[in-house]
């Protein structure tokens, strides 16, 4: 992963200090709320319902030891002794006093992390695939482009101020897992005929009030373009996207007002200014940003199918795991491991200290020290052999987080909602419990097959709802929390947005209507092969508003 250079060091000190006196002014009254709000946004610092949240920065969803330790030790020191892992590969701390946010942001920056542009209108942290330099299906490793954006983007003077946030994905597998249709910006690695690599560009996608699908503007981008591309995309959206509405303010809007065509030729009409100059990467500059993320030596375990085989007969449970949770490496002697923060009845994304302890450890012992967060709120084990997969999930199972749930309907994304935000409408965490305790057969779960389900509190939609293949929106409605549902998204490389259904649910009878579209779902599917997004996408929404609001759903 990516170590700090000098400059790192010394930008990152100097963030702290210069918000350190910014909280101290703000403590002592010399300036007021409105104005201290665009300066702790700028450092990751939001006021939710009962407290500041600080919101921490993993790039592409990359951690070491060393750093989910620190984590943990804020979580126990400052926090309520948990953390919150995001849809968007970050970490939350919902209960830090104003007071001890700068004391966090100086141990954060011992381990080389920070809370910069995690917040405001600028670009954001940069996601990518968590399989990411592990996954067999891998044209090539996403991270050091991420990371190259990363430098890139950090306080650059001309995007600092943006019509609205902006977010960035990258992937770099034909399997799209970072879900790169549904960002601002979305990029897909690949090779063309001549073997080069270089990028397929989307952009305008987006959730949120007016969800869109981004819509593809190049099919090949040249990797040593990809500064000077992005820069003429920002740009555009700089000098045209609009400050005058909030609700329109996404680059998605610009698109979809301007036309692709229109706005795809005003890119490279900026980009042939640009790519010409300084952008342009140089080949060493992307080899020794490469160099960071070489892959660990891995040595050949040829045991491990045995040992793998033998552990099966010991226990059916530690089997399950294996079949849910266990990812196809690009060593057939290793594996990507999924640590669900999924388990049945509890709160999706959430980890304790002690947990974050044993997982560094386990990382450290068995997963030559890397750790992933996934946008799906788990985290991974990129590298672990296949012969130590079961003392890995008897360690798992010590701290309760070896839940074989992986893509099945129990492993639920979920937003904090209005038991933490105050945008929120809704609650959404106890949803996602009660939904779980409901399916909470691992039989029953495999029986359903793959089935994302996915939580928002409020039409910000940070849980995805809309490309859940079975989506939640909590809103409010006469004083009451309801929840609508939306049937047929999906967030991979055909990303769709899921169909409203009809009227809204309350809090006592959404656990039931998901039971009755995942019974209506087995009784309507050819045979057990047939997935849940497959089948609605075949006889579309008819059957599932029918076993939803019978007769009601024929008069509409």
């Amino acid at each position: 992963m990516y170590r700090y250079d000098e400059f790192d060091h010394e930008f990152v000190k100097a963030r702290v200090a210069e918000f350190s006196d910014q909280v101290n002014r703000r403590l002592a009254g010399e300036i007021t709320e409105d104005q201290f709000r665009p300066l702790r946004l700028m450092n990751g610092v939001y006021l939710q319902l009962h407290a500041y949240m600080l919101r921490i920065a993993i790039p592409y969803g990359t951690l070491n030891p060393r750093q989910l330790r620190m984590l943990a030790h804020i979580a126990r020191k400052y926090d309520k002794g948990y953390g919150h892992f995001t849809t968007r590969q970050n970490l939350q701390f919902h209960w830090p006093a104003l007071s001890d946010i700068p004391a966090i942001l100086a141990e954060l920056a011992s381990v080389e992390m920070h809370a910069i542009q995690t917040s405001g209108n600028c670009i954001r942290n940069v996601t990518a695939d968590h399989f990411a330099g592990a996954a067999a299906d891998e044209i090539a490793d996403p991270r050091p482009y991420a990371e190259i954006l990363r430098q890139w983007s950090s306080i650059h003077p001309e995007f600092s101020y943006l019509p609205r946030k902006f977010k960035i994905a990258v992937t770099g597998a034909e399997r799209d897992r970072a879900a790169i249709q549904t960002h601002d910006i979305g990029l897909h690695l690949k090779k063309n005929e001549r073997g080069e690599l270089g990028f397929a560009v989307y952009v305008g996608g987006g959730q949120g009030r007016t969800p869109m699908v981004a819509r593809k503007i190049r099919d090949f981008l040249p990797q040593e373009d990809l500064l000077s591309y992005v820069t003429a995309i920002m740009r555009v959206y700089n000098l045209y996207g609009r400050r005058d509405n909030k609700y329109k303010a996404r680059i998605k809007i610009l698109v979809h007002e301007t036309g692709t065509e229109e706005f795809s030729r005003q890119v490279e009409a900026e980009w042939a200014e640009l790519r010409d100059t300084e952008l342009r990467l140089p080949e060493a500059d992307i080899e020794a940003i490469e160099a960071y993320f070489a892959p660990p030596a891995l040595a050949a375990r040829p045991e491990g199918d045995e040992a793998v085989r033998l552990a099966r007969l010991d226990s059916k449970s530690f089997g399950d795991w294996v079949d849910q949770n266990v990812f196809t490496h690009r060593h057939p002697d290793y594996a990507a491991v999924t640590i669900s923060l999924k388990g049945i009845g509890e709160t999706p994304g959430d980890c304790s200290d002690s947990q974050m302890e044993a997982i560094a450890d386990i990382a450290e012992k068995y997963a030559f020290s890397e750790i992933r967060v996934s946008h799906e709120q788990n985290l991974i084990l990129p590298h672990v052999a296949r012969a130590d997969l079961k003392s890995v999930y008897d360690a798992l199972v010590e701290i309760g987080l070896a839940t074989p749930n992986s893509n099945l309907i129990t492993d639920i994304i979920a937003c904090p909602g209005l038991d933490y935000c105050a945008l929120a409408n809704a609650r959404s965490i106890p949803v996602a419990q009660d939904i779980s305790k409901r399916f909470a057969s691992l039989e029953r779960q495999r029986d359903i097959g793959e089935l994302k389900i996915k939580i928002s509190g409020c039409i910000n939609a940070c849980g995805h709802h809309h490309v859940g293949h079975i989506g939640i929106l909590g809103v409010e409605k006469k004083g009451a929390e309801l929840y609508q549902v939306t049937l047929g998204g999906s967030g991979d490389e055909h990303t769709s947005i899921g169909d409203i259904i009809g009227r809204g649910f309350g809090p006592d009878e959404i656990t039931d209507a998901v039971e009755k579209i995942v019974d209506t779902y087995l009784d309507l599917r050819l045979d057990r092969d047939e997935k849940f997004l497959d089948a609605y996408r075949r006889v579309g929404p008819a059957p599932f508003k029918e076993a939803l609001y019978g007769a009601e759903s024929k008069a509409a």
